[in-house]
């Protein structure tokens, strides 16, 4: 069976695409099929896996629009994960959509012959609450939210897990939470691990182990066009496999790792 994972957060600079290309790509380095879904018009994700997105002639907005399938469109990388792109065209498909009954079913519907092709997809949202981030979670199992540990990234939380509850009860009923994904932590200050304790009390989410790490490693990796796991041994890519570990032992039946400070 398929598992398909969204990743979400409507406030941008959280490391939410650099989440879904390193988890991608320490999931695929366990053997598992792994593809992964550009769903932001400005195609970071795409340009970051070693696309460009303004050369491509097709992307996910033309199999929202029902105008090719999905495997059509569908690249590989260096990574050894396959990636559905983004163009800046998909900007005009949420109002494209707005104008269809079904809207939010759009993405599982293009996602369906696909399903078993691969053992995990993941869902790179747009830093938005829009039609294009309804159709992400729409066609999740679980949902992830990368949580910069610092005061203010956690204003919006509630209003992204209010619209969390929204799908549940209207589109997607089986969707789960996930937890909070710590990101940019540093393990040296206080102040990370008292804005972690906060978002668990506050929101009574839990916070995915293991807290990923602030290291320039990420940025380079995304110009050099692969993941972080690409490049020499670092703590960023480290903690990535840790994870992808973790949820996989989740998803065959144990229990999702949590953080716990120390």
């Amino acid at each position: 069976m398929t598992t398909v994972l969204a990743v979400a957060n409507q406030k941008g600079g959280v490391a939410k695409t650099t989440t879904v290309a390193s988890l991608g790509a320490a999931l695929a380095a366990m053997g598992k099929r792994v593809l992964v879904v550009d769903l932001d018009p400005q195609g970071c994700l795409t340009f970051s896996l070693g696309h460009n997105p303004d050369r491509l002639e097709r992307s996910v907005n033309e199999v929202l629009a029902g105008d090719v399938e999905a495997a059509e469109v569908i690249l590989s990388t260096v990574d050894d994960m396959d990636l559905l792109p983004a163009t800046i065209d998909l900007a005009g498909a949420e109002a494209l959509l707005l104008m269809r009954a079904g809207r939010e079913f759009a993405l599982k519907r293009a996602l369906a012959p696909l399903l078993g092709h691969y053992d995990v997809v993941v869902i790179d949202c747009p830093p938005s609450l829009g039609v294009l981030t309804l159709n992400g979670l729409t066609a999740a199992q679980a949902v992830l939210v990368p949580l910069q540990c610092e005061t203010l990234a956690h204003r919006g939380v509630g209003q992204l897990l209010r619209t969390v509850r929204e799908v549940q009860a209207i589109t997607n009923p089986d969707l789960v939470l996930l937890g909070a994904l710590p990101t940019l932590y540093d393990a040296r200050t206080t102040h990370s691990r008292d804005v972690l304790a906060d978002v668990s009390d506050r929101y009574s989410m839990p916070v995915l182990a293991p807290p990923i790490p602030r290291t320039v490693k990420f940025a380079e990796a995304s110009a050099s066009g692969a993941s972080v796991l690409a490049g020499r041994k670092n703590k960023g890519a480290d903690a990535y496999r840790e994870l992808a570990d973790n949820l996989v032992r989740h998803w065959e039946g144990g229990a999702v790792a949590t953080f716990a400070a120390e």
